[in-house]
């Protein structure tokens, strides 16, 4: 990516011609054609990278937990998965609504009930 100075130099003394070939070859092949500092160059190679939010790595770091659970909740709907947790916990609030034990209903409470 980075050419030496020492080739610019070189470019400068030549042609006008050999100046354009140059150019147009480091436009073509994305080099800086002006000699360049490093720091320069460094916000020359960030400014070609891809975003990072377009990187794979960076992308792809956590796996997709919100699609799987989708994706097992529609299984479970129609009938080709069994998530035997969301079973077990289903059936603890149902025998805790049987008891009496069960959380009462939204506007069903103590305070509810004490603004009536």
């Amino acid at each position: 990516m980075h050419i030496h100075y020492n080739t610019f130099r070189n470019y400068r003394m030549s042609s006008l011609y050999a100046r354009r070939m140059a150019r147009l070859s480091a436009r073509i092949f994305g080099n800086v054609f002006r000699p360049t500092s490093s720091q320069s160059m460094k916000v020359v190679q960030l400014m070609n990278e891809k975003p990072r939010e377009h990187k794979p790595e960076v992308t792809e770091y956590y796996p997709p937990h919100t699609e799987v659970y989708k994706m097992m909740r529609r299984l479970q709907f129609l009938g080709l998965y069994r998530d035997e947790h969301a079973d077990f916990r289903a059936e603890m609030k149902r025998v805790a609504r049987l008891k009496g034990k069960a959380p009462p209903k939204k506007g069903e409470g103590k305070r509810a009930l004490k603004r009536k």
